[in-house]
């Protein structure tokens, strides 16, 4: 008989895991090798409370991480760079809010657990798009050869007592930044046409598709999560953007993404209003 094992543990095991290979087919089984009753009342072996990270790439404050043309080769595989950076957070991330907050219902654990997957998904898919592109001495791009910035992981650590705090900066705030940026490196990549930029456009395509769940998972659990406290979602959205100092919401955004993600027309309204 196979052994299993529940599955917040699994995916703690996987968060702390610093091989990048490792750590992706670990979070692209959580649903399919681990057992998922108590899912929130096991307790875990958990003394490390940060995600394991490989030796590159290197990471450096945002400010200082350079920005190249995409109308280059290897312009074209930092901005691919950049984004597979932004996936390989986003796994830890959805990892992070399955080991970190007990006592959520059963739904709960398997919808972060298939952002996970989703998320391992499009960090490989960037990553075999990096191996696709080559330079000097027939070498070829993979994860880690640029420099990448700390930020993603700050709203993390800042959230990591406050379960409802996670879900309204994280992936309604964060990972929705996503849904209006996409779009408009998409539109920097038609200009390029070459071969390179048109299987990136492809592979965002996927990306910003499934990123409309993740968002819409995380709405929804921040409602229920609001409606359990007896919270005004709008109202209490604000205030935990103000306590954390959320990164500034900025136009223009993806609107028809952001409904299909299940933004309320209030809140779009409230975007209008601070951008």
């Amino acid at each position: 008989m196979q052994a299993t094992h529940e599955l917040r543990q699994s995916a703690y095991n996987a968060f702390i895991s610093q091989n990048v290979e490792q750590k992706m087919a670990l979070a692209g089984v959580l649903l399919v090798s681990t057992a998922i009753n108590n899912i929130a009342k096991i307790e875990l072996n958990n003394n490390q409370t940060l995600p394991g990270l490989p030796e590159k790439p290197e990471l450096r404050e945002p400010l200082n991480v350079d920005k190249r043309s995409p109308f280059t080769p290897a312009g074209h595989a930092a901005l691919m760079h950049a984004i597979c950076h932004i996936e390989f957070n986003a796994v830890n991330l959805a990892l992070d809010a399955i080991w970190r907050f007990g006592g959520m219902p059963e739904q709960y654990y398997k919808d972060w657990a298939q952002v996970a997957k989703e998320e391992a998904y499009h960090f490989t898919l960037l990553q075999n798009h990096l191996k696709s592109i080559s330079y000097g001495n027939n070498k070829n791009y993979e994860y880690g050869d640029f420099p990448a910035h700390t930020g993603l992981w700050t709203m993390c650590e800042k959230t990591k007592d406050d379960i409802i705090a996670r879900m309204a900066l994280v992936p309604r705030t964060l990972e929705a930044r996503g849904l209006d940026a996409t779009p408009l490196i998409q539109t920097k990549l038609h200009k390029v046409k070459t071969p390179y930029a048109i299987d990136a456009i492809a592979i965002l395509d996927i990306i910003l598709r499934d990123e409309i769940g993740h968002v819409a998972i995380g709405n929804h659990w921040f409602r229920w999560l609001c409606l359990r406290d007896g919270l005004d979602p709008l109202d209490h959205y604000v205030t935990l953007h103000n306590r954390h100092a959320a990164p500034k919401l900025r136009a223009p955004f993806n609107l028809e993404a952001r409904l299909k993600a299940g933004f309320t027309p209030e809140e779009i309204e409230y975007l209008s209003v601070v951008a």
